[in-house]
């Protein structure tokens, strides 16, 4: 498949000639690969082709080999094109994505071009975060949020996440029955018909942002499910993936006061922030819970005992089911 993406960097760039120099992860399932493309003359640098290329036979670690699954995955990366093509213009430098050269789609496979951000100076990669480390991205994120206030998906997930209720019907059918799984739709409808729609980034995890050296700036990558929705479900994603339940407890109340700050300042006077902020506070709980809906029927208890247990299934998160549990317009239900 070289001569595909080498034909697109070619009629999109100056060069003359190009050639991969690295990979940099494979997608999921075995779904293709994120490569780095040395350009020539040498001195027009390198760039980025994500390329899609659906095996034969999808592997998954956790089973979720279904047509459903794989239609998801395929859309995901339409998805992912039809954003960097017409809405990742929109972002500027305080919610900085990388920008986008071409693509190319042939049935099932896909190619894009985009810009390399290590090359731009966002070459560092973190796991566990610190509360300064965290800052950035919650500044990243406010932007985005704030950037996109009221604006209709089009093109996009209607509902962004990719553990949105809607698209995980099979996760959601192995579900134990439960409190949780009886306000799956009720939690769902909570989220998305909130006043204060925005895009989510919807896959908003720590390996999704790429980080400058000193970690005081960073550039989000990977929108396979950008859509519509609530900010707290990309606050809630985030802190749950860099964060252990304990520093979670001790670190979240302050991050979140950090986040507000953000996104009021970036919004500025264009809506009423105290509304705002009362609205998505009070949803934080129910977007936490949201993905431990997910997660309680991608990992099933009677599944086998690899299965079992996953760190993000915690003390925290059992303290905010319950909170959202009691949220006014759930607690009614």
């Amino acid at each position: 498949m070289s001569e595909v993406w080498k034909k697109l960097v070619l009629d999109n760039t100056a060069a003359t000639d190009a050639y991969k120099i690295e990979s940099v992860q494979s997608l999921w399932s075995g779904f293709g690969e994120i490569f780095r493309v040395q350009l020539q003359p040498e001195s027009l640098g390198t760039l980025i082709v994500k390329q899609v290329l659906p095996p034969e036979h999808a592997h998954h670690p956790r089973g979720w080999n279904t047509d459903r699954s794989l239609m998801r995955k395929l859309q995901s990366y339409d998805v992912e094109s039809y954003w960097y093509q017409s809405w990742s213009q929109q972002c500027n430098d305080k919610c900085r994505v990388p920008a986008y050269i071409a693509s190319i789609k042939e049935g099932t496979k896909s190619w894009i071009l985009l810009e390399d951000l290590d090359a731009a100076g966002f070459n560092k990669r973190l796991s566990d975060l610190t509360v300064e480390q965290a800052k950035p991205c919650l500044s990243r994120l406010a932007e985005f949020h704030a950037r996109f206030l009221h604006a209709e998906p089009q093109g996009l997930w209607p509902v962004g996440t990719y553990w949105h209720l809607d698209t995980r019907p099979d996760e959601f059918g192995v579900m134990q029955d439960g409190m949780i799984k009886d306000l799956a739709v009720d939690l769902d409808q909570l989220l998305s018909n909130c006043s204060y729609r925005t895009l989510v980034h919807g896959d908003a995890k720590v390996a999704n942002f790429c980080f400058s050296n000193d970690a005081t700036e960073v550039a989000a990558v990977d929108f396979q499910y950008v859509g519509g929705g609530c900010g707290m479900k990309d606050l809630a994603y985030f802190f749950g993936s860099c964060f252990d339940e304990h520093d979670c407890e001790r670190f979240i109340p302050a991050l979140l006061d950090y986040y507000f700050e953000q996104l009021t300042g970036a919004t500025a006077n264009h809506v009423d922030n105290d509304a705002l902020e009362q609205e998505w506070r009070a949803l934080f709980a129910p977007a936490w819970t949201d993905f431990y809906r997910f997660l309680l029927g991608w990992l099933p208890k009677d599944a086998d005992i690899n299965s079992k247990t996953h760190k993000k299934i915690n003390s925290y998160t059992e303290k905010l089911a319950q909170q959202a549990i009691a949220h006014p317009l759930l607690s009614s239900s």
